[in-house]
């Protein structure tokens, strides 16, 4: 649609028309009087390609009391609150909306407004623990802003669910600044009539002043363990560095080392061989890791077999070589573009493989970015032009036995379409 349907202003009772004279059109197969704004079309596709239909109802129940609380224990966005709450419930407050964040799988953690309102969000089943993710209840900000990685604002019968049509909600993703993955949502919804224009603006400057503060947090604790590891590598030859518990590198001596490695998951120490790096052993430090490297250069070849495992609630992917084996947990957007890529042996373009995640074959700019974290995750083993898994690796996805449960929170088109060719 217009630009008034990304930043709401004037009128809300005839945007709010507006927006369902479009949603009425495209759903009966009539041309709109108005453009689908491009965000929508592609999340309308991507959840009709899920099998949801505009009248159904979500499919997975909110969480246990107990599981929401050990969710809140653990999230990222825990330490953010204190400065999301200073910044977002007055104003909230003052419009009758709410502050939701919800964790990396779309489930909400949490959400703090004006009693009245709450009991509002009580009725569209938004309480805590629910899934807000496009493939359990359609488009919404908390999910397509998931999906997309980038802030969005969903006004009214933008939402793909009939009984969410009377809400309007503006999210913006929660970022690790370091590593650059997103750990959670920031959300401020209400009733269609709090819509206003400077809403989704005010939700991206509290995410990005609470990226600030993580930057900040995570600054001083690298600071501290550079002044540990100084000494340490003084008194080594060859090329070793030192990182933290999240892989972030305080100090090297050698070679200028990544800003950031992924360590292995559960690692205990020894022998572990580090992409793209090869071999290196690694001893554990308060706080981090001091890896020493046991050659020089990358070695493609290196890697022999790799295996994207989704049965589970975590995804893991495990990489065989030379080496020895070492796994990592990927984020679910490289768990759908690692799928995507075992499915196309022969590789895939960059508007092929957005149209895989995204449904939208223009959106090459945040696939070529995504693949380069990848890339510094995988090295060599993923190869560009286009892309692909280097041949000669022998790879496997292990799956559920019921399919349609893997990767629950994913709605992207290449998910669905391995999840039905497997029915």
């Amino acid at each position: 649609m217009s630009r008034t349907a990304r930043e709401p202003a004037g009128d809300s009772d005839a945007l709010t028309r507006a927006t369902h004279l479009t949603r009425d059109a495209v759903l009966a197969g009539r041309p709109p009087a108005r453009a689908v704004r491009t965000v929508i079309g592609a999340s309308w596709r991507r959840v009709r390609a899920q099998g949801l239909t505009p009248g159904g109802a979500p499919e997975i129940s909110p969480l246990s009391n107990d599981e929401l609380a050990r969710r809140r224990e653990i999230s990222g966005t825990r330490p953010l609150m204190p400065l999301l709450r200073q910044h977002l419930i007055p104003a909230c407050e003052a419009t009758d909306q709410l502050m939701v964040v919800a964790d990396v799988d779309g489930r909400v953690l949490w959400r703090e407004g004006l009693t009245r309102v709450l009991h509002h969000a009580d009725g569209l089943g938004f309480v805590g623990g629910s899934a807000w993710t496009e493939s359990n209840v359609g488009t919404n900000a908390i999910g397509t802003c998931l999906i997309d990685e980038a802030p969005v604002h969903i006004h009214a019968a933008e939402h793909y669910a009939e009984t969410h049509t009377p809400w309007t909600c503006a999210a913006a993703p929660l970022r690790d600044p370091l590593s650059g993955r997103v750990i959670g949502v920031v959300d401020v919804s209400g009733p269609v009539h709090t819509v206003h224009a400077g809403t989704l603006s005010l939700v991206t400057l509290a995410a990005r002043l609470a990226e600030l503060e993580l930057r900040s947090a995570h600054d001083l604790r690298l600071h501290g363990l550079r002044s540990l590891a100084a000494p340490l590598l003084a008194r080594l030859d060859g090329r070793a560095f030192v990182v933290n518990s999240a892989g972030m590198t305080a100090a090297a001596t050698g070679f200028v080392p990544p800003d950031h490695i992924v360590m292995p998951v559960d690692f205990p120490g020894g022998d572990l061989w580090l992409p793209p790096y090869g071999l290196a052993f690694a001893e554990p430090l308060p706080g981090g890791w001091l890896l020493r490297l046991l050659h020089h250069g990358e070695r493609p070849d290196d890697v022999t077999a790799m295996t994207l495992d989704v049965s589970g609630p975590t995804p893991a992917l495990r990489l065989d070589a030379g080496g020895g084996s070492w796994a990592y947990e990927p984020s679910p957007r490289h768990c759908e573009i690692i799928l995507a890529l075992m499915s196309h042996p022969h590789g895939r373009t960059a508007a092929e493989l957005a149209d895989d995640l995204f449904g939208d074959h223009t959106r090459t700019v945040t696939v070529r970015a995504e693949v380069s974290r990848l890339r510094r995750v995988l090295g060599s083993a993923i190869v560009p032009r286009p892309y692909r898994i280097l041949s000669g690796i022998t790879v496997e996805i292990v799956a559920p036995a019921d399919r349609a449960t893997a990767l629950p929170g994913s709605a992207a088109p290449a998910v669905a379409r391995w999840r039905n060719d497997h029915r």
